[in-house]
């Protein structure tokens, strides 16, 4: 199975259980170390994005907080947050599945991933999944309607 697919069921499973649907896998050296999803309202916790979810999950798995030589798989541009975090854990290349209008901060919006002045040098792919988009999309509409009554 392909990576980014794994990010996708993990946003499944967030979108299952009321989480904003983002997934995140991390690679080194062709095998998965860490995924995880978004459970932000299950902890009650501003930090719990997939990405530092799956972040802390590597750095446990390797012993060690830079993850030099991995790759993310994420279906959702990064946040300014996660965007950092990557960054800061020496994460060396990003596969983004959509991007993020709102607060993308690996090009879209700002761009934290890449910045001389702050000596971040991330590769980032970005692969314009149309499924993706369409889970987020699927989310908020849901989200929205529910709302309405």
């Amino acid at each position: 199975m392909e990576f980014l697919e794994i990010a996708k069921q993990e946003a499944k499973f967030a979108m299952s259980n009321g989480e904003v649907p983002v997934g995140a896998i991390i690679v080194k050296d062709g095998i998965i170390i860490a995924k995880a999803h978004n459970l932000k309202e299950k902890l009650k916790d501003i930090t719990a994005h997939a990405e530092i979810l799956a972040i802390k999950q590597a750095s446990d798995y390797i012993g060690d907080w830079r993850l030099t030589g991995c790759e993310m798989y994420v279906t959702l541009e990064p946040c300014p947050m996660c965007a950092s975090a990557i960054a800061q854990s020496r994460i060396s290349k990003l596969h983004i599945g959509t991007f993020n209008k709102d607060m993308g901060a690996c090009g879209s919006v700002v761009n934290l991933i890449d910045s001389i002045s702050l000596n971040y040098f991330v590769s980032v792919n970005w692969l314009y999944d149309e499924e993706c988009s369409e889970l987020l999309t699927k989310f908020f509409d849901k989200k929205r309607n529910v709302n309405k009554f």
